[in-house]
């Protein structure tokens, strides 16, 4: 098999969402019996699940600039090593404060593999394969989520089961941590270290048909204005501005159309639509983890075939209509009576469909391609660190805002972020689907339109 190396060094790469997703899942069954234990306010339940943004986003703006220093590689094993650490001290922290700074320090390697992950990705993958096996990770993300969905599931009736729900992430961890251990760096980033031999070998791994020579020689010329100035990879450019715009924009509309409230807080949605137990309301959230799961596949399929613009106007379109009818079954909730409970099933189910072929992978492939290889790791950091201050945003104010305006206001309110960013794609947007990095560099370089890439 021509590709069979490359794919082996995606997946053992991909599981990097293993970490992310379980983390981003686990907390939604877990809250339920924390809330029992400790019986916290609306307001210290945010805190809590947003905890792990906070340390996302120190992840995220610090390590940027690491991983430009020494490597994607060593990168995403500190992180496997802090999120093991993190995940032993939530399960055994002996208080909820205890527990918020533990889950600060899974957040640290939240926010780091978020970005090291897809950027590891983009730059070992060929032009025609990239959103391809970018798109495995966000599928690795989603197979963290049903993890830890079935993890709620099995330790539900179990004495300490939130315990038990945490200390589990440290599987994943192991899982991320043994398997980088046997893969190289990313042969980009060897090149920008003057490493050429060692990249030429990668190259002739990964890909064997490829004149390693001729490729080196193009991540070059992408490297060579900036040769012989002093900090010039610091400065920032005028030509830049638009790769930021879409770099950003796209993780606002991953994040602000409400992904993790459903994600995080799915079984006390489900609670307060009708479900008349933790477990039965942890059964169903572990439905809507198998939908996402499943539905990424999509994506896998046919980011390279039809392209990441179709993919995200569908996606936005079917999202912005599934808020809009859960919005609409909570106004209408003295009609619907005990049939709200599973309208609010099937409008989750619709919103996870569309989001999992369209703004959950296309978002990372999208922050991945479009920034310059001497600023990638930067930049990329620069991206998460924006998408988890969204996030900290839109999770740490959801249990106020669902509980004093009420689920129709709230869930209308994501249905109109939804428009926004349909426009957003529209107008900014470039459409990247084959075409190699250095020549989306090269065509923001040039000052080529976004709907004109």
């Amino acid at each position: 098999m021509k590709y069979l190396w490359l794919y082996v060094v995606a997946i053992v790469a991909s599981l990097g969402g293993l970490l992310s997703g379980f983390d981003t899942g686990v907390i939604s069954g877990a809250l339920l019996y924390i809330n029992e234990s400790w019986n916290l306010s609306d307001y210290l339940q945010g805190i809590l699940v947003s905890s792990v943004l906070i340390g996302a986003v120190i992840g995220a703006a610090t390590n940027g600039i690491l991983a430009d220093m020494f490597g994607r590689k060593k990168i995403i094993i500190a992180t496997a090593v802090i999120f093991i650490v993190g995940s032993i001290l939530c399960g055994l922290a002996p208080n909820v404060y205890v527990l918020i700074l533990s889950r600060i320090l899974v957040g640290l390697a939240v926010g780091i593999v978020n970005f090291v992950v897809p950027l590891y990705l983009s730059e070992v993958s060929p032009k025609q394969l990239r959103g391809t096996l970018v798109s495995l990770y966000q599928w690795a993300i989603t197979a963290g989520i049903l993890f830890s969905y079935v993890i709620n599931a099995a330790f539900a009736q179990a004495v300490y089961s939130w315990r038990w729900m945490l200390f589990a992430g440290v599987f994943p961890g192991l899982v991320l941590l043994i398997g980088m251990m046997f893969l190289s760096d990313t042969p980009r980033w060897l090149v920008s270290k003057n490493r050429d031999d060692e990249a030429k070998e990668v190259f002739k791994k990964i890909e064997p048909d490829i004149d390693a020579d001729e490729e080196i020689k193009q991540i070059k010329e992408t490297l060579k204005p900036e040769a012989g100035v002093s900090n010039e990879k610091f400065r920032f450019k005028k030509w830049m501005i638009m790769p930021f715009v879409v770099g950003i924009g796209i993780m606002f509309a991953q994040i602000c159309t409400g992904i993790n409230t459903i994600i995080y807080y799915a079984p006390t949605i489900f609670k307060i639509a009708g479900f008349d137990s933790n477990l039965n309301a942890i059964y169903a959230t572990t439905g809507i983890g198998i939908v996402n799961f499943l539905m990424t596949i999509v994506a896998i399929f046919f980011t390279d075939r039809l392209g990441r613009k179709p993919l995200l106007y569908f996606g936005l379109t079917g999202v912005m209509l599934s808020l809009l009818a859960l919005g609409c079954a909570f106004q209408f909730e003295a009609v619907l009576g005990a049939n709200l409970k599973w309208v609010a099933v099937g409008s989750l189910v619709s919103y996870i469909v569309c989001f999992a072929f369209s703004l959950g992978p296309i978002g990372w492939i999208l922050v991945s391609e479009v920034f310059p290889l001497k600023i990638r790791g930067l930049a990329m950091s620069i991206c998460t660190v924006s998408n988890f201050a969204f996030n900290f945003f839109v999770v740490g104010s959801f249990p106020i805002l669902i509980n004093r305006l009420g689920g129709a206001i709230t869930f209308w309110g994501f249905a109109a972020v939804s428009f926004l960013c349909i426009l957003f794609v529209f107008f900014f947007v470039p459409e990247t689907k084959g075409i190699s990095l250095e020549q989306i560099e090269s065509n923001w370089l040039k000052g080529v339109k976004p709907r004109d890439f």
